[in-house]
């Protein structure tokens, strides 16, 4: 699963996690056998205080004490070199397991090219008179326009970065508003979440520094020296993380769910420079808005629904539909022609089971990938991230006992 994730290096974590385990037990093994001497050690110095003999007896119980007292304060030294050394064989066993992404669906294809479900709207008449117009850059149109000046944000910010303005401010507003109400009308939950977090909540949700590339993903914020023993802060790369954490270390109620939000952000991505250095304009920047949808969902009734392995929807499935028609639907107002993918197992985020992503046709960018490009995704994260973040569920399943909701 890794390996086809394109997580080669991480491919070799069960293996190392299956050998520290064996360490661990072994050690484990031992630790009993010197607790259990000890035991009889502290047995055998209890009993020697409490005889009472002539003197020749208390100088040998003397000497036998200092004996006694002094394999005490040896095994004392053994345990603890053992113990050290377990919680040092755990620690590195989380991290390796916390390396792994999840498992993928059996709806996700294997490889790098993904599945074509289906489009949305009809595909644009590039062989009309007006075609020239039509295929021009939106970074003509704009500046031609005055709708986006990207000299001024080089000079402020540097390459990724853009300037908004006038009609294309008010249509970014408008946008976002038109998101909300299709969602909201459904029944979302609409949260202004905050746009920087602790570092461990994004690696939770299984957003790293760097990717399996070794591309750096988050831009993470340098603490003041006061500030070193806090911890890391981090930008949010999406109202996702933020979204996800709202119920860290908390325990959901099966009544509430699913409990579905929705959020507007500014979203930072350090890896947009890297990948998208031979893309212009608006297209793969540092800091953009995004309208993100959030769910928590109850488990699966076995196991392999998870997975997509079962004849009906699961409770993850079923919101997960959910999102991409509303997607859908706020694309066909819009009258975007777009694809709808299925995407391959290369291309799912560490905490994705599955995922489809939207498509709209760029008429000015057919010379890299025909023109497509991404507008939306959807994802389904099993408890890869409620499990990171302790977020719990108590039901009526299973005798009472605390589960992990799906996101």
């Amino acid at each position: 699963n890794a390996e086809d994730r394109n997580y080669k290096k991480q491919s070799k974590n069960p293996w190392r996690i299956a050998e520290l385990s064996e360490r661990r037990q072994a050690l484990q093994k031992d630790v009993k056998g010197l607790l259990e001497r000890n035991n009889g050690v502290q047995q055998s110095l209890a009993t020697s205080a409490t005889r009472s003999s002539d003197a020749a007896y208390d100088s040998k119980r003397s000497t036998d004490k200092e004996s006694l007292l002094a394999e005490a304060r040896s095994l004392k030294e053994k345990i603890k070199v053992f113990k050290d050394e377990e919680t040092t064989l755990q620690t590195e066993i989380e991290d390796l397991a916390l390396e792994l992404p999840n498992l993928s669906s059996k709806h996700t294809p294997i490889g790098d090219k993904p599945d074509l479900v289906g489009y949305i709207n009809e595909h644009p008449d590039l062989e009309t008179s007006t075609a020239g117009d039509l295929c021009r850059s939106h970074v003509d149109i704009g500046s031609k326009l005055d709708l986006v000046d990207f000299s001024a944000s080089a000079t402020v910010s540097g390459w990724g970065w853009y300037y908004l303005t006038n009609e294309a401010m008010l249509l970014e507003q408008a946008l976002v508003q038109y998101a909300l109400d299709v969602a909201m009308k459904r029944g979302w939950k609409g949260v202004s979440p905050p746009s920087i977090v602790y570092s461990h909540i994004a690696a939770a949700c299984g957003f790293q520094p760097r990717d399996q590339n070794g591309e750096q993903q988050i831009y993470s914020i340098e603490q003041a020296e006061k500030d070193k023993a806090k911890p890391a802060l981090s930008l949010a790369g999406t109202a996702e993380i933020p979204l996800a954490g709202m119920k860290a270390n908390q325990t959901l109620h099966d009544k509430d769910l699913p409990l579905k939000t929705i959020g507007v952000s500014r979203c930072y991505r350090a890896e947009a420079g890297a990948r998208g250095v031979d893309t212009k304009g608006l297209y793969r920047v540092h800091e953009f808005t995004k309208v993100e949808m959030f769910a928590w969902t109850m488990p699966d009734d076995a196991p392999s629904e998870a997975f997509g392995s079962s004849g009906g929807l699961s409770h993850s499935e079923t919101v997960f539909e959910e999102m991409v028609s509303i997607q859908k639907e706020i694309l066909q107002g819009l009258g975007l022609h777009c694809r709808i993918l299925e995407m391959s197992t290369t291309d799912l985020g560490a905490s994705a089971t599955r995922k489809q992503d939207i498509e709209a046709f760029f008429p000015g960018r057919r010379e890299r990938d025909d023109g497509w490009g991404e507008v939306t995704s959807a994802s389904i994260c099993t408890d890869y991230q409620s499990r990171r973040l302790a977020t719990r569920l108590k039901s009526n399943r299973f005798g009472g006992k605390l589960e992990f909701p799906h996101t």
